[in-house]
């Protein structure tokens, strides 16, 4: 895909898009980590913006779970529903058809269409509620 475009698949790239399909739900920071442990001398703007490209050219996606950097996976996953725990951070996947209902609605009534694959829905597990 990316030859397609006129682009090269550096090492770099290589690295980065293996790391986000190894880590799953991935920050750029993460990312960072993982391909430091590879190779020396890949900074984090290097990073940022090959996830950006790779976004761009839809092999991967972002979401944001947190109020920091976006969370990464790699497209061609089954689209889910993030839900996030603001007690522990723990992240658990959710079939989309969950939200359906709140989708037909939506595009019923004011002709708009929800991207699922960027739902994050923050609360409480129930780990968390247990104990408190």
């Amino acid at each position: 895909m990316l030859r397609e475009r006129g682009l090269r698949l550096t090492p770099q790239r290589q690295l980065i898009l293996e790391a986000v399909h190894e880590l799953g739900h991935a920050t750029p920071e993460s990312v960072h980590n993982a391909v430091r442990e590879r190779v020396a001398g890949v900074n984090i703007t290097t990073v940022y913006r090959t996830l950006e490209l790779l976004e761009e050219l839809g092999l991967v996606n972002h979401t944001h779970l947190s109020h920091g950097s976006p969370t990464y996976h790699a497209a061609g996953e089954h689209q889910h529903v993030h839900l996030v725990c603001r007690s522990c951070g723990s992240i658990e996947e959710m079939d989309p058809a969950v939200l359906r209902p709140v989708c037909d609605q939506l595009l019923d009534e004011r002709d708009f269409r929800v991207d699922v694959g960027h739902v994050s829905l923050f609360g409480v597990c129930g780990k968390c509620k247990e104990s408190e």
